[in-house]
């Protein structure tokens, strides 16, 4: 995927599927909640995610990413979607451990998210394949169905994210908007096959 190469960054949204924000313990946030991860994170179709040495629950949370094709900055949500290449499902892999530890503490989820290999993402699909406001999103752990969900549901739909991101983040070519999980997020122990 020759655009992915060019991404700068990967903006991913936090809690934007009430169900998943539930499964957690997590309230429903009233804005955007937003981190990165480095493009070091990126592992195409195919390749492996490397298990950390620093974790012993490691998750996958399906995820529709959003790949930018033209600089987005400072756009109106009416205008967004004309800076859309198109679309890849993704995997936002992430040491749930760690992560609750952070979150308890208060500190970035820096170590929890943004390691080596930790977005696994399939091919580009052009826009006019995909309605970025009913698709659905599925992940399959060793053949077995784990989550299930549809773009529908969303808190915040993906013009608004766009817009909200865009509006102190400037995107770039090739940079990736994850737009948040559906619930059914789990364990992944090394050797195990994901199919979305």
């Amino acid at each position: 995927m020759n655009l992915l190469k060019q991404a700068t960054k990967i903006v991913c949204v936090g809690r934007n599927y009430a169900k998943h924000a539930k499964e957690l313990g997590n309230a429903l946030p009233s804005t955007p909640i937003i981190f990165t991860k480095p493009t070091t994170c990126f592992v195409e179709d195919g390749g492996s995610v490397l298990y950390p040495d620093i974790s012993s629950d490691l998750h996958y949370e399906v995820e529709l990413g959003v790949v930018i094709g033209k600089t987005l900055s400072k756009v109106p949500a009416s205008e967004v979607m004309s800076h859309v290449a198109g679309y890849a499902i993704a995997i936002d892999v992430t040491c749930r451990d760690i992560q609750e530890q952070c979150k308890a503490e208060r500190t970035p989820w820096t170590m929890a998210k943004c390691l080596d290999t930790f977005c696994p993402i399939g091919p580009l699909v052009s826009p006019d394949k995909i309605d970025a406001a009913n698709t659905e999103i599925t992940l399959k752990q060793n053949g077995v169905l784990r989550q299930h969900g549809n773009t529908a549901d969303m808190i915040f739909s993906v013009p608004t994210l766009l817009e909200y991101v865009a509006a102190h983040i400037t995107l770039l070519p090739g940079d990736v908007l994850l737009t948040g999980t559906p619930e059914g997020v789990g364990p992944l122990a090394r050797g195990d096959v994901l199919e979305v």
